[in-house]
């Protein structure tokens, strides 16, 4: 690490700790020629990823746009906030360890279907009702008859 005042290449290492939520090491460096002290930190490099929306366009992939929408199918529910916390942790971990660049935003939304089914059945519809855009009565009914077959199996 290139020392700030001097520009020396030669430096130890004094002190690390973890920052913020252990994402982030906050490390105390001493320069080895003029011996002066400075602070470096040091982060998990992450690519870029796209989300391709269904008309086309492309947007910064938000894990917290997903965890909003799952919050508020959960809304007046008894859904701790460690299962959405895990599973917003685990639909963000699907999108990084895909390493690709882009992921669409109908893949994002069945991912977080899949989870919700599991943990709770109304917070479920509530997010299908929006994100499959139910336009009428029997459409919704098609999909709580699914869930009623698929549960007594």
């Amino acid at each position: 690490m290139k020392c700030l005042y001097c520009g020396c290449l030669e430096s130890k290492v004094v002190d690390s700790r973890s920052a913020e939520d252990g994402t982030i090491i906050r490390r105390r460096r001493e320069c080895l020629h003029c011996g002066k002290r400075f602070t470096t930190y040091e982060t998990v490099e992450t690519t870029p990823v796209l989300v391709v929306k269904a008309n086309g366009t492309r947007q910064a992939f938000d894990i917290n746009k997903i965890k909003n929408g799952i919050i508020k199918a959960c809304e007046k529910r008894p859904v701790p906030a460690s299962k959405i916390e895990k599973l917003t942790d685990d639909i963000q971990k699907k999108v990084y360890n895909s390493m690709a660049q882009e992921v669409s935003s109908k893949d994002l939304g069945e991912m977080v279907m899949e989870g919700l089914k599991e943990i709770d059945e109304v917070a479920y519809i509530r997010f299908a009702s929006v994100y499959r855009s139910f336009t009428d009565i029997s459409s919704f009914m098609k999909e709580v008859e699914n869930i009623v077959k698929n549960k007594d199996k």
